[in-house]
């Protein structure tokens, strides 16, 4: 947030609270009540929370170059925040995966119901990368393998985000999901592209395809959200903005070492971590303190 947003929040907050205390600022009972909720709103952004932080995450992780290997560690990444969230109490639910022969993930989404699962979880976007003893290598070799892990907000109400109906291309295929006999009948996956930024979401939890349809709705509004927000961000630091590119991949933001040594080390903020199996059980908190002043 640059200085002069600052002083824009700041006037602002100091505006409604004068408000508050003039003698007429019941009269219009509605008005009054959307004023102390843009209060509420405003001294979050001042603190740092973010419009969504306190409502549910969708997460998807994507393997990266590796095949066996990085499908594999998308699967030990699924499994450490299952673990998480069950240590927090929230509830998990799977959107969508692709997944491989040997029960890796080539990529798959989930959604993280509970309080703030959204603002304690949204710094763990970026790229993770994996050193071990490959377990699919028959001679027994150091393998390097990486994952890159998405964590966007679940909007509650789409319209919060502008997405005009022109600018979506929306196709259907045969559901993987739950439905029985029917998913290999009907077309009720449902896959929604956002043309201007070719940002995607894909969906076949449901029996519906009107379910995966709002639902996938919902995680593109998230996802723009948060490609939104990135660009702000990288603004405010002069930075140029892309989507995933191969650049990214060579920018990880925590490494997970098995072999020769074990550590799990967060480069933004420098925590290490030396119990690895503890990390890889959900034992995060460390790390997710630690990158809050990111």
């Amino acid at each position: 947030m640059t200085e002069q947003d600052k002083k824009k929040l700041n006037e602002e907050i100091e505006k409604i609270e004068t408000e508050m205390f003039q003698a007429d600022f019941w009269n219009d009972k509605q008005s009054a009540q959307d004023k102390i909720k843009r209060l509420g709103e405003l001294k979050e952004q001042k603190e740092g929370v973010g419009k969504y932080d306190k409502g549910n995450a969708v997460v998807t992780i994507f393997s990266g170059a590796g095949g066996d290997d990085s499908e594999d560690f998308s699967r030990m990444l699924l499994e450490m925040y299952l673990k998480f969230s069950q240590k927090k109490g929230w509830g998990t639910k799977i959107i969508n995966k692709n997944e491989n022969d040997h029960g890796g993930y080539r990529n798959i989404t989930f959604e993280i119901q509970g309080k703030n699962t959204y603002g304690t979880l949204k710094n763990e976007s970026g790229v993770h990368r994996l050193v071990r003893i490959s377990p699919f290598n028959a001679n027994q070799k150091r393998h390097t393998s990486f994952s890159m892990v998405e964590v966007i907000p679940k909007i509650p109400k789409i319209s919060d985000i502008d997405i005009k109906d022109k600018d979506l291309e929306i196709s259907f295929s045969k559901s993987s999901g739950p439905g029985g006999q029917n998913v290999n009948k009907r077309e009720t996956a449902v896959r929604i592209t956002h043309i201007p930024t070719k940002i995607s979401a894909h969906v076949d939890s449901e029996r519906l395809q009107e379910q995966n349809k709002q639902k996938a709705l919902e995680i593109l509004a998230g996802k723009l959200y948060h490609f939104t927000e990135e660009e702000r961000k990288k603004k405010e630091q002069g930075l140029s903005v892309n989507k995933t590119t191969e650049n990214e991949w060579g920018s990880q933001i925590r490494s997970y070492v098995l072999h020769p040594y074990k550590l799990v080390k967060d480069h933004r903020t420098d925590v290490e971590v030396r119990d690895t199996e503890s990390v890889l059980n959900g034992g995060i908190d460390k790390f997710i303190e630690a990158e809050k002043g990111i």
